[in-house]
């Protein structure tokens, strides 16, 4: 408590605040940063040893949404305590991930755990960025090794075309971007975005502004860490002796490795590797046999003379494995219509990645509830992305989707939100599930164009078709760069960047960018989104040539649905009392009825005779007789001085005992009788809403009707 200190910068119109010695005082590193009135707890720990863990560096990086940040209690009614993370915080804790990894040594092997909590949330500063800053910061401050600091930002365009920093939650949902970017002072190595339709020029524009507001970050993070950082410890590294490893190399690199990765079809080359890994593996047992960690060092060699090789063909020869030019995007075929019962389906593949897209189409009750921390919402629009072992011809158990699967969902559903119609003009729910059935790279953007392809196929009038692909960049020592058109798996496996653009013929609507350096310029990322967008034509092209357009029909297996407005005072009507009527309805009829507050009536069935006399049904229930109108009304009561009738649904009127009949009526019994259903006339309705009856008016009327009919 002694040891509080807090430093502070004004960020946006807002206060950006780092505190540090009052919480998690045994965590490595830890800060408290608040952002408005959003207050994000950051801790970094790395183990004393190194890590068990072979193959890759043992980072965790978790993402903490509370409920009582935001004053709320979890909403299922039987578990309070909150369990899985939501999507949301699934892809908080992916941008934080995305964000740090690539400033950790490789060929580190000590366990770091970054936990990032939620501790406050005031509804209008998004908690993902204030993590992004907090992680930075706690690993900043820290002792353990990273190359950071990062900045994160938002950056949003108004009405008049503006750019906003960190647009509050308010103006994010009037803003036609929503970008957000991360990097160290001189690069940006992390971009998550949704758009509608913003033009390239545009984007790189937003690029340079988000930018600048990350250098005053970082520079901040700096000056805090010139005050109160520790000492950066010596980590343990994955490293053999000189000896080894200077021999090893010359030895993997004369069986042909570099060669090998440009061996086709993709079977060939990796039959090939594995037969040089084997022959590495059998020479290194042999020659160096008390060698420690052999086995993962050979393979961190193997991986590090690969990258080399591919990063020199490119760069000096523009040499990619496939043979392919810088520009040129493996073979594209779509199709639609393959599935005999689903509502829409597409199928997209791009050299070795295939994708089906499968569109399901439901009534607005369908809508998918979401309760997190931040919102209490309902969805109409989902899209879910399947990537099962046997894409890549591997075997793995089948868990349910992870954060990869989460994530690459969640990009391709933004892209194509943009371009749904709107509910008041297509009031389905709309659930699409990508299915991965082969991949060899960029996976999400096969899954955005057999999007579109689904949603045309299925009949939902898109505003605009969405095509994406995905970009990387070969960077060189001396500044040099390449960027690539359409990577498949060994470019971004080895290659610095994965860029995924998606968007229509007049601007960009989705974006995500990873790296594997410490980032790249919004130049470089400016021409980078240029040339994407030569290839999401040139994808487009080959989509429309499928389905030019969204399919007039849907099919018939689709549920169809009828939209009605009511005067919102008769929906109690409609439901009855304890939801008694509109049960029945549903109950007789199979349809599904849907009801908002402003009075629209949502009517959904497959059969469209059962919709029609759902729809029958309603109208009765809810309109209001006129003056002058006819009606076939069942007698309910009988009183003294007339007899009731209900003409509609839950409405009466009074047929009094002088307008029975054209003469003087003794006794009401003598001309109707409860059940009876006769021929009225609404003669009046008064001040009180009251509806007065005729059955003689009715009688005179139909008397009058013969006549004329059999004058004619």
């Amino acid at each position: 408590m002694q040891g509080a200190r807090k430093w502070s910068l004004q960020l946006g119109g807002r206060e950006l605040s780092i505190s540090t010695g009052l919480l998690a005082g045994q965590a490595n590193g830890a800060v408290t940063v608040q952002y408005g009135d959003t207050v994000v707890l950051a801790t970094a720990v790395m183990s004393k040893e190194m890590s068990r863990i072979t193959g890759y560096f043992p980072l965790m990086v978790d993402f903490e949404e509370r409920y009582y940040a935001a004053g709320k209690i979890k909403g299922s009614r039987f578990i309070k305590r909150e369990g899985r993370p939501s999507d949301d915080a699934i892809l908080s804790g992916r941008a934080v991930d995305r964000t740090i990894r690539p400033l950790f040594d490789s060929r580190m092997r000590n366990e770091v755990q970054v936990v990032t909590t939620v501790l406050s949330y005031d509804g209008e500063n998004d908690p993902d960025l204030v993590a992004m800053i907090a992680a930075s910061a706690a690993l900043t401050l820290s002792d353990i090794p990273w190359a950071g600091p990062i900045g994160a930002v938002r950056v949003g365009i108004l009405g008049d075309g503006g750019f906003v920093l960190n647009p509050s939650s308010e103006e994010r949902n009037g803003s036609v971007l929503d970008l957000l970017l991360s990097g160290t002072h001189d690069k940006i190595n992390m971009i998550e975005c949704g758009a509608n339709e913003i033009p390239e020029e545009k984007m790189t524009e937003a690029f340079r502004f988000g930018h600048e507001a990350i250098q005053k970050i970082t520079d901040f993070i700096e000056s805090v860490r010139k005050e109160a950082g520790r000492e950066k410890r010596v980590a343990a590294r994955l490293v053999g002796s000189d000896e080894f490893e200077m021999k090893m190399r010359a030895y993997v690199s004369s069986l042909g490795l570099a060669e090998a990765l440009y061996l086709r079809p993709k079977a060939a080359m990796a039959e090939k590797v594995a037969e040089i890994e084997s022959k590495a593996a059998e020479y290194a047992a042999a020659n160096f046999p008390d060698e420690p960690h052999q086995a993962e060092v050979l393979s961190l060699i193997a991986e590090e003379l690969s990258d080399e090789a591919l990063h020199t063909n490119i760069l000096e020869h523009d040499a990619r494995p496939d043979g392919r030019a810088l520009t040129e995007i493996r073979p594209l075929a779509s199709q639609v219509g393959i599935l005999p019962r689903t509502h829409g389906t597409g199928l997209f593949t791009r050299g070795e990645t295939q994708v089906l897209t499968v569109t399901t189409l439901g009534a607005p009750g369908d809508e998918m509830v979401v309760d997190t921390m931040e919102t209490d919402e309902k969805k109409r629009y989902m899209h879910f992305y399947n990537f099962p072992a046997y894409s890549v011809g591997e075997i793995k158990p089948m868990r349910g989707p992870g954060r990869r699967e989460v994530g690459h969902g969640a990009l391709a559903e933004k892209a194509l939100l943009p371009v749904l119609p709107s509910k008041e003009d297509f009031p389905y729910t709309i659930h699409l599930v990508s299915e991965v059935l082969s991949s060899n790279g960029s996976s999400s953007m096969a899954s955005t164009c057999g999007s579109t392809l689904s949603l045309m196929d299925a009949g939902v009038p898109i505003k605009k078709p969405v095509s994406g692909i995905a970009m990387g960049v070969i960077t060189g020592k001396d500044g040099r760069f390449k960027v690539l058109t359409d990577i498949q798996g060994l470019e971004d496996h080895y290659g610095d960047m994965d860029f995924k653009v998606a968007g229509t013929r007049d601007g960009i609507t989705a974006m995500q960018m990873d790296v594997k350096i410490d980032g790249l310029t919004p130049d470089m990322l400016g021409i980078a989104i240029k040339q994407a967008l030569a290839a999401r034509l040139e994808i487009m092209e080959v989509m429309l040539a499928a389905i030019p357009e969204p399919k007039k029909t849907m099919s018939p297996y689709a549920p169809r649905i009828i939209t009605l407005h009511i005067n919102p005072e008769k929906i109690r009507d409609v439901i009855g009392p304890g939801g008694k009527m509109i049960n029945q309805i549903i109950d007789e009829t199979g349809v599904s009825i849907d009801i908002e507050d402003d009075g629209s009536v949502f009517i959904t069935s497959v059969d469209e005779t059962s919709a029609k006399e759902a729809v029958e049904w309603v109208r009765n229930i809810t309109r209001e007789v006129v003056v002058g109108e006819m009606f076939q009304g069942r007698v309910t009561r009988i009183m003294n001085f007339g007899a009731f009738a209900e003409v509609l649904p839950n409405q009466e009127g009074l047929i009094h005992i002088s307008e029975l009949a054209d003469h003087r009526v003794e006794k009401v019994e003598d001309i109707v009788k409860v059940g009876d259903v006769v021929a009225v006339i609404v003669k009046e309705i008064d001040s009180q809403g009251r509806i007065n009856l005729s059955h003689k008016m009715a009688k005179a009327k139909m008397v009058r009707q013969e006549l004329g009919e059999e004058r004619e």
